[in-house]
């Protein structure tokens, strides 16, 4: 593309297990990186131009160092914008940089694409630029181009496991102090990913009101529990003794937080102990909240997950990610998953014309330059 030797690396997407809208309310959430990755050739340029194409998309886009400032353009390149504006926003000097950007995450579907390319653009832009960048800042600078140049208000989630995820193990992670616990999972069961290949565009609007609906609610509950800075302060005793303050949406969608967190820290118990039946339980729980309380399920997620339950060999399933479409995570026994994926497939797509998509995924390891040894 550019005549020239490159740096390459990569950062995953990932699948949530369990926690869902959880993060951004200081919360509990379980991840796994997957080993689909966002993949990004990187070659130092002498000038302050950032030459930037996408084998996926066939494009080529120019940016200028100096003129990276604005609002969301509703454009992919926002998230190199907002990747190279934030290391820029945090005092790093950055030279300019061609970059070539392949990407396996599958587009729309919940596996977060977004912090993967975040994440892999970060990396590549520091690494030619000799900026040292802890791992930690570099989740909060991704976080903070998603926030302010992409105009999506996500939580830490999916760019924190993109940077730790560890191969073979999920991730819980506290939203609030930011420790993390890596859980095995067993080799026995695998992680089934069921892509609905239905976008009912996660728009930024119905993302963020779901946000500004828990904001409320902490705002209500803390005239009268002034302990109180996000919903994972509060029990769900307290959110039911003080439920005639909130309105009734407010209410359910307080609901769902409180009891997802308490769900996620259940599963990790079931992971620790090997109990793949009680893990299973809590996913499909979790699904209901999210149907229910949250409403950002869809009839083809709800769709999923009931044929899942009568499955063969699934001991759980659940939408994942933000919702209005996208995809199901199946905890599968390892000795099923043909025939799982073989049934799912078939039974969905009589039920709605949809030929699905199935990813049979093992937890994979977090973002680095490639080859990970550092020969390249």
């Amino acid at each position: 593309m550019y005549g020239t030797g490159s740096r390459v690396f990569r950062a995953p997407g990932r699948v949530n297990l369990i926690g869902e809208h959880t993060d951004y309310n200081d919360g509990f959430v379980m991840p796994a990186a997957i080993g689909f990755y966002t993949w990004v050739a990187a070659a130092r340029r002498t000038d302050n131009i950032l030459e930037i194409y996408s084998d996926h998309l066939d494009e080529k886009v120019t940016l200028c160092l100096d003129d990276l400032a604005g609002p969301p353009r509703s454009h992919w390149s926002d998230y190199i914008r907002g990747a190279a504006a934030s290391l820029q926003d945090a005092g790093h000097k950055l030279s300019g940089a061609n970059l070539a950007i392949h990407g396996e995450v599958p587009l729309g579907a919940g596996l977060s694409s977004s912090a993967s390319l975040e994440v892999a653009t970060a990396l590549a832009l520091a690494s030619v630029s000799e900026v040292e960048l802890p791992r930690l800042e570099l989740v909060k600078l991704c976080q903070a181009a998603e926030h302010e140049y992409v105009g999506t208000r996500c939580g830490i989630m999916d760019q924190f496991v993109a940077c730790f995820g560890v191969s073979g193990h999920a991730l819980m992670l506290d939203c609030r102090s930011l420790d993390y616990e890596l859980l095995a999972m067993s080799v026995d069961h695998s992680l089934v990913v069921c892509n609905s290949l239905v976008r009912h565009e996660l728009a930024s609007g119905e993302y963020n009101q779901r946000r500004a609906d828990c904001e409320k609610g902490v705002k209500l509950l803390q005239a009268h529990l002034p302990g109180v800075g996000a919903l994972r302060d509060v029990g769900i005793e307290e959110l039911e003794g003080y439920r005639h303050l909130l309105p009734e949406q407010v209410y359910r969608r307080c609901r769902h937080v409180i009891t997802e967190n308490r769900r996620v820290q259940e599963a990790a118990k079931c992971l620790r102990s090997g109990d793949p039946v009680g893990f299973g339980q809590l996913m499909y729980q979790s699904h209901n909240s999210l149907r229910d309380d949250f409403e950002v399920s869809c009839k083809e997620l709800d769709l999923l997950v009931e044929i899942a339950s009568t499955s063969d060999g699934v001991y759980g399933a659940r939408m994942t990610g933000g919702g209005f479409g996208g995809c199901t995570v199946n905890l599968v026994h390892a000795s099923c998953i043909a025939d799982f994926s073989s049934h799912i497939a078939k039974s969905y797509q009589q039920k709605t014309g949809i030929v699905l998509d199935v990813y049979v995924c093992e937890p994979a390891q977090g973002a680095g330059p490639w080859p990970p040894d550092g020969s390249q």
